[in-house]
């Protein structure tokens, strides 16, 4: 797929070295292990295709594209961005669900 070559990343050690420790945790989010894989991934080989790395860890190519140029800006973290529009404020128990609880 032709287009403009893939986002440079640069990654500290730090970063590197909690990717390859959270990589080998037993109870690490999958999304985290994803992400760190993809980080690590990146790191050996920076000139890989946004749909070859994206078919080795098991992202989109959209994805990768998202997390390269955020790591390529400086932003070095795997916490998800909070998202646009209103927030949730529904309770399943209803708005006065508290008052019945003395809370």
């Amino acid at each position: 797929m032709r287009g403009p070559s893939p986002a440079a990343c640069t990654f500290p050690a730090e970063f590197l070295q909690e990717a390859r420790a959270t990589v080998k945790q037993r109870t690490a989010t999958v999304q985290a292990v994803q992400r760190f894989r993809l980080a690590l991934l990146l790191h050996e080989q920076p000139k890989m295709s946004n749909d070859d790395a994206a078919a080795c860890v098991g992202l989109s190519a959209r994805q990768v594209q998202r997390w390269r140029q955020r790591w390529s800006a400086g932003d070095f973290s795997i916490a998800d961005r909070a998202g646009r529009g209103r927030k949730a404020d529904f309770s399943p128990l209803g708005p006065d669900a508290g008052a019945s609880l003395g809370v």
